[in-house]
């Protein structure tokens, strides 16, 4: 077994997790629509969470050709699947929780899970310079840039509406990232 198969079980495991968790919410939220409410931003929120699993299995494939890797760029590697793991967590109110709006856990969870957006996006671009040295292509720090931009927003506005907005150019944003930087395997 080579070095990137072995190392990338632990990475897809704690990505699964973080999938699991996602879709377990989705499922929560269709099932007991009465108690949770629908509120766009948590959804929209969601599902760009689930997108972004998705695009980190998919990416993992480009490490496939590095052989020397050392334990602190493993780390780097699988920091990301652990915060995705924690936004997926946060993202939708637990089955034991006492309030199960949607609306009112977005706004309980808003500062953390901001935070860890923010630690992710950083995150994102450090493993790229631990791992290779350099940071991603232009186009990819770009759009890190404006996540970090629309984070540091959710992280700062209380406000509805601000809420909404980022929510729905998040995800479109994203889209427009896999579409732009990793259409193709």
């Amino acid at each position: 077994m080579d070095p990137f198969a072995y190392l990338s079980v632990l990475v897809s495991i704690v990505l699964g997790l973080g999938i699991t968790q996602l879709l377990m919410g989705f499922s929560r939220w269709l099932e007991q629509r009465k108690a949770f409410g629908a509120f766009g931003p948590a959804i929209a929120w969601a599902a760009l969470l689930l997108l972004v699993h998705f695009q980190s299995w998919w990416s993992m494939y480009g490490m496939r050709t590095y052989v020397d890797w050392t334990f602190v760029q493993f780390s780097m590697v699988l920091l990301q699947p652990i915060l995705l793991f924690l936004l997926a967590v946060l993202i939708f109110p637990s089955s034991t929780s006492p309030d199960q709006n949607l609306r009112s856990t977005f706004f309980h969870q808003r500062p953390w899970f901001f935070g860890l957006i923010l630690t992710l996006l950083v995150a994102s671009l450090l493993k790229d310079l631990a791992r290779s040295g350099t940071l991603p292509e232009a186009a990819n720090v770009g759009f890190h840039v404006a996540g970090i931009v629309v984070a540091g927003l959710g992280l700062a506005q209380k406000d509805e509406r601000t809420h909404r907005w980022l929510a729905y150019f998040a995800l479109l944003s994203f889209v427009a990232y896999i579409a732009v930087l990793f259409a193709e395997l």
